[in-house]
C-alpha cells in the first residue's frame, strides 16, 4: 500500500512540474516574434526570353507554387528537365540583391542542368565541374543589369554561403549554396 501511495504522490509531483513548466513556456512563445513580410526575385532566362516576378516567401513560410514556377523559368534550357531548386539559394539571390541595392531581374546565363547536359558541358569545356552544383538545383550563374560584375562577386564572397566563381570573359557570376569556395 505504501508503493501504490508513493507512485500517486511521484505522478502528482510530475504533473505539477509539467504544469509549471508549461506555464513559464507559453508565455516565452508567445513572446517569440513571428517573421513577418515578402521576399520576391524577378528573373529574365536569356536563352528562353522567358520572365518571372514572384513572392516565393512569406511569412516566414515558402510558398510551394511560386517555388514551382521558379523551378521551371531555372530549367535546363537545353532539355527541358526541371528539378527542384533550393530554397536556400532563392534566399541567397533574394539577400545578394538587397546588399547590391538593385532591384533589376537577375539575368539567367544557367540554373539546372540535367546531368546528361552537365557532361556534354563538361566534356568542351574545363570550367564546367563534373559534379556540379548546377546538377543539384544548388547554383545559379547570374547577371544583374546596373551592377558591374566584380560588385556582384565581391559581395557575393563577402556574404560567405557558398561557392563564388567569376567569369569576367563569359559576362557571369556563379553563387551557390554548397560549401564556401572561390573561383
Amino acid at each position: 500500500m505504501n508503493e501504490s501511495f508513493d507512485g500517486a504522490r511521484r505522478r502528482f509531483l510530475q504533473l505539477g512540474l509539467t504544469v509549471m513548466a508549461c506555464s513559464v513556456a507559453t508565455p516565452a512563445m508567445a513572446m517569440m516574434p513571428r517573421i513577418k513580410g515578402v521576399k520576391e526575385l524577378a528573373f529574365h532566362n536569356l536563352h528562353t526570353d522567358e520572365r518571372l516576378h514572384v513572392a516565393y516567401w512569406k511569412d516566414g513560410t515558402y510558398s510551394r507554387p511560386a517555388l514551382s514556377r521558379v523551378n521551371q523559368i531555372l530549367r535546363d534550357y537545353r532539355s527541358g528537365e526541371v528539378c527542384a531548386m533550393h530554397p536556400n539559394l532563392m534566399d541567397l539571390l533574394h539577400d545578394l540583391q538587397a546588399r547590391l541595392g538593385n532591384t533589376n531581374s537577375f539575368e539567367i546565363i544557367s540554373g539546372y542542368r540535367s546531368p546528361r547536359t552537365n557532361a556534354m558541358m563538361a566534356s568542351y569545356s574545363d570550367g564546367v565541374a563534373k559534379h556540379s552544383y548546377h546538377t543539384k538545383g544548388m547554383a545559379v550563374d547570374i547577371r544583374l543589369p546596373g551592377t558591374p560584375l566584380a560588385k556582384i562577386h565581391n559581395v557575393a564572397l563577402a556574404m560567405r554561403r557558398g561557392g563564388v566563381g567569376y567569369y569576367p570573359d563569359s559576362q557571369f557570376v556563379h553563387v551557390d549554396v554548397g560549401p564556401v569556395r572561390r573561383w
